[in-house]
């Protein structure tokens, strides 16, 4: 957890862990499935080298991992269910009315062909093709803290079509194939359903490309920050289908506006930024912009993204939303780094959604616990090289 920590901080730890866990463990029938999940937790936030079934059950001191083995493949629990009482505690603790969704999928590499999912295809953690199981991920970022809220196992075509393999690794008839944008949608109806407080939604342009996500997040008024290619096009004054390249091309120089669209892991973030306004008919109270992203090191380097606002948001706040877009990566190499994340050894997919929800309860509370120091004041705590991100309210 960056550092040696105390036994009294360790012990503090465990026991607001234990505070969280009660919140779900009315979704364990028996003790002994309730002990071992807190058991698991603890497992992944211990500081091992290696978290598997065997090292998490010797943290805990079983005497091998059949208990650990049974939490995730056996016993009978509702997986969703414990998520829903994890966003139920992140939102009365991170909650924020202009807080951020983000959406981002990141990849788990695998040997072999029965994981749940598996098979070679790109991976963004790798930045090539690999044999992995890929997830796709919703993020909640608010002026106290960001973690993962919402998780989905992307099934390729390759598994969806073979329902005997299906079968074999859990995945239910029911279960039928849906692109990454489909499960983006989906989590995303899912935050608003249940009320999460937010006002934008963010996502790169795997996920912002996609015209009728876009469409529909306008027609439920979700304000959003969508990253997009260069070849996307828009409706304006001149074209109904104008390139996002050739639109920002003839800016003149006053247009572009040098600005930090947060930190980064070397320090703030800085480019330069333009917008345009499009889409010409709307509501008088929103408006409709293109948003470019211009290396100053390499001017020829833009990045492009559509928004949809209200009337009255800056050109700053547009950017510190695609900013946002980054905490998500943070989320990924914290959970990987401290929670387990990616540290699991179970094929099927019932126990992938297990391990994974259990990983980012870990994530949640450690993300609340820093967001408490940070009221209070410097700690042991401080030693974690994680913190939370601002909210776009809060940019300059």
């Amino acid at each position: 957890m960056g550092g040696d920590i105390s036994e009294v901080d360790a012990r503090r730890w465990s026991d607001g862990l234990a505070d969280l866990h009660e919140r779900f463990a009315h979704r364990f029938a028996r003790s002994e499935s309730r002990e071992s999940a807190l058991a698991y937790m603890r497992g992944l936030l211990a500081p091992l080298e290696r978290k598997n079934g065997w090292t998490v059950a010797e943290e805990a001191g079983h005497g091998g991992p059949d208990r650990i083995q049974r939490l995730l493949n056996r016993i009978d629990w509702d997986a969703d269910r414990v998520l829903d009482d994890v966003r139920g505690y992140v939102v009365e603790h991170l909650a924020d009315p202009c807080g951020v969704l983000i959406v981002d999928d990141t990849g788990f590499l695998k040997k072999g062909v029965r994981s749940a999912g598996v098979q070679r295809q790109y991976s963004g953690t790798a930045g090539r093709t690999e044999n992995c199981q890929v997830g796709v991920f919703l993020a909640y970022s608010s002026e106290l803290g960001r973690t993962l809220i919402d998780r989905a196992l992307y099934l390729p075509k390759s598994w969806t079509d073979d329902r005997v393999r299906c079968r074999t690794a859990g995945i239910g008839d029911e279960v039928e194939f849906a692109t990454k944008v489909q499960l983006a949608r989906a989590m995303v109806r899912r935050a608003i359903d249940d009320k999460i407080p937010f006002r934008w939604v963010t996502a790169d342009a795997g996920y912002g490309y996609s015209k009728g996500w876009r469409y529909e997040l306008e027609q439920a008024d979700v304000f959003h920050v969508m990253a997009t290619t260069s070849h996307d096009t828009v409706v304006t004054w001149q074209a109904m289908d104008h390139r996002l390249h050739d639109l920002v091309a003839g800016l003149p120089r006053q247009r572009w506006k040098r600005r930090s669209c947060g930190e980064g892991a070397h320090g703030l973030r800085i480019y330069d930024w333009a917008r345009v306004e499009v889409r010409p008919w709307h509501r008088p109270d929103r408006r409709h912009w293109v948003l470019a992203r211009r290396s100053i090191s390499d001017p020829t380097k833009v990045a492009y993204y559509i928004a949809y606002a209200p009337a009255e948001a800056t050109l700053n706040e547009l950017i510190a939303v695609a900013g946002a877009r980054w905490a998500i990566e943070e989320c990924f190499q914290t959970a990987k780094g401290q929670c387990g994340l990616d540290d699991y050894q179970v094929r099927r997919h019932p126990g992938w959604y297990r391990h994974i929800t259990l990983a980012m309860a870990a994530h949640a509370y450690l993300t609340v616990v820093r967001a408490q120091q940070i009221e209070k004041g410097p700690d042991p705590l401080e030693r974690q090289t994680w913190y939370p991100s601002p909210s776009p309210r809060s940019a300059g």
